[in-house]
């Protein structure tokens, strides 16, 4: 039995990026974020990516497993799809199971709602998170519909951030609008201790940190 639980957590290490930690007498599982968050197009095999048909239902099957009984996120994502960024960051906020994040190298674009997403949420102090408005690839039709269809989108994006984080939304809107400090884009690139500062992330913290507050959290 124990030979088919390794071959098992293995299995899911390659193919998800995920395994299963025995911390003292709880069971946690962890899961990573990484590269760009693929969403309905299929990405190159050059470029590394995150599933969002993977994430969803392994999502669920820890929500109703008995045996896990906490979460640990890591994300090290450029971004990506926003739906599929913003369904995997929904159903993270939905758990009762205890999710911690932690945001290591980078937690960019629709990263941020991830990061949040969590009931806990740490950074690295050398991480950072770039904050900028929704962008399109493609043709777009000239017409103010368009503008107003990408403005909709970008609000809830604004609207899931504010409601997981305690940065308020005009603070956000003020970093996604920046002028001064991108070379080709419009936006903020903020990191670890400025991250809490603003309220965007709960703390700094490392792996341990993280390890730290689930094990608190499950022993509630």
């Amino acid at each position: 039995m124990n030979k088919k639980k390794d071959q098992t957590d293995r299995d899911d290490l390659l193919e998800l990026g995920s395994s299963t930690l025995e911390v003292g007498s709880s069971r946690i599982r962890c899961m990573t974020i990484v590269g760009q968050i693929e969403g309905h197009q299929l990405l190159p095999d050059t470029i590394k990516s995150t599933k969002y048909e993977h994430v969803i239902p392994e999502l669920a099957a820890m929500e109703e497993s008995k045996d896990v009984d906490g979460v640990l996120l890591l994300l090290n994502t450029v971004g990506g799809d926003i739906e599929a960024g913003l369904a995997i960051s929904e159903l993270i906020a939905g758990m009762k199971t205890p999710v911690v994040s932690l945001v290591l190298g980078g937690g960019h674009s629709i990263g941020v709602p991830l990061a949040v997403s969590a009931q806990r949420s740490m950074i690295a102090p050398s991480a950072g998170m770039t904050i900028h408005p929704v962008r399109t690839t493609g043709m777009v039709v000239g017409v103010s519909q368009s503008f107003t269809y990408l403005e909709r989108i970008q609000d809830r994006i604004i609207e899931f951030v504010v409601a997981h984080s305690q940065i308020t939304r005009e603070k956000f809107r003020e970093l996604m609008l920046e002028t001064g400090q991108l070379a080709q884009d419009v936006g903020t690139v903020v990191y670890g201790r400025e991250a809490v500062e603003c309220g965007l992330i709960d703390q700094l913290g490392t792996l341990s940190d993280a390890l730290a507050w689930l094990r608190a959290k499950i022993g509630e």
